[in-house]
């Protein structure tokens, strides 16, 4: 049974997690607080995938006062010998009378047995304190174990009446400093990024990530490009940049992916038709450990993209400008005949983000990854 202190403890915990936000990747964020007569006696979280685990740092800070102690981990411990050991052994050795946890880590070797583990061994196991905080904090590692894709996000600027660019294609910029600082955020926490070759061609984006000094660490994400006909040029922003590029094409053996395989990029082939097959683009990306994906691209990638369903959330930035009706929309979709054809979304948040507005919203017929409890 779960009392208040243990939310509270809990919600510690994800605040805790959250600072390895930019650096786990592909390993779930996790943090570990300990406790023992409600004071904190350790904590720590995981930074690096294949460095030690939350809750091993917590229970080296705490040394002895983790004998009893009760432990607050915002993702079931692991229980098989990975690069740092299993977690539930350290638990177990430590002789914590306790461990209070939000959900099952849906890795197959782990999906239940962790809890099985400590309890076998006589320490008290509480499951399933559920938070939005906890949950969104690793909404695309469940994605990625549980649906078989990423989680993904698309980011628009857009005018006050939903513009995009102006007819001659102008786009820079819409919206404010502080709106495209909070994009480098987004992108930074992101495990790759994806565009189209036309974004490409018309912007030549790096599309890397920049936070604002004193940045914490960052894992650069993947760049991903749509490309069906390797229109990518070596000198783009995108390639010149250094970074981990992919290019997803319909045809890996032309004279242009040569050019651009010596370039580092890699080339890979997502269907056999005029454009890639991008649910078997996410399904790839999924293969590759991606857990969040962050979209940066135009209307027809973005239409293309809500068509299929394979939107989990919209982060639409709104500048108090007016462009008109000659300018570029939001989305390439057929005509709609009638108001129950359109795609529906909840707003999940709405804010200032200095002049501009920021809106989150998801497909309300489109049901995201769920953090499953015991």
């Amino acid at each position: 049974m779960t009392t208040v202190d243990d939310t509270e403890f809990l919600m510690r915990a994800a605040k805790i997690a959250a600072r390895g936000l930019y650096t786990t990747d592909p390993n779930p964020r996790v943090g570990c607080i300990l406790t023992k007569d409600g004071n904190v006696v350790g904590e720590g979280w995981h930074e690096l995938a294949g460095g030690p685990h939350a809750e091993r740092i917590a229970l080296s800070q705490a040394g002895e006062a983790a004998f009893g102690a009760t432990a607050y981990v915002t993702l079931e411990p692991c229980n098989f010998e990975g690069r740092t050991g299993a977690c539930t052994e350290a638990l177990i050795e430590a002789k914590v009378a306790r461990v209070v946890c939000s959900g099952i880590d849906p890795t197959p070797e782990v999906a239940g047995k962790g809890i099985a583990s400590l309890r076998e061994a006589g320490i008290k196991v509480d499951v399933g304190i559920v938070d939005d905080t906890i949950t969104e904090l690793n909404a695309g590692f469940f994605s990625r174990l549980t649906r078989g894709r990423p989680f993904v996000r698309s980011k628009i600027a857009v005018s006050l009446d939903g513009r995009t660019a102006l007819a001659n294609g102008e786009s820079q910029w819409i919206t404010g400093d502080l709106a495209r600082v909070d994009v480098h955020r987004w992108r930074a926490r992101s495990s790759a990024i994806l565009t189209s070759v036309s974004t490409v061609l018309a912007d030549d984006p790096s599309l890397d990530a920049r936070l604002e000094a004193p940045a914490p660490p960052i894992k650069q994400p993947l760049i991903v490009v749509l490309d069906s006909d390797l229109r990518t040029p070596t000198s783009a922003n995108v390639v010149m940049k250094g970074g981990e590029v992919s290019i997803f094409t319909t045809d890996e053996d032309s004279p242009a992916a040569s050019a651009l395989r010596k370039q580092e990029v890699s080339i890979e082939q997502v269907g056999r038709s005029r454009g890639c097959d991008l649910e078997e683009v996410f399904s790839r990306l999924s293969q590759l450990q991606i857990n969040e994906v962050w979209v940066e691209a135009g209307a027809i990638l973005n239409g293309a993209l809500i068509r299929q369903g394979l939107i989990d959330e919209l982060i639409v930035y709104i500048a108090p400008q007016i462009f008109g009706d000659t300018a570029r929309g939001m989305f390439v979709i057929d005509e709609l005949f009638s108001l129950e054809q359109s795609v529906s979304f909840e707003f999940k948040d709405v804010r200032r983000v200095g002049d501009d507005l920021r809106i989150i919203a998801s497909p309300s017929n489109v049901s995201g990854p769920q953090l499953d409890t015991l």
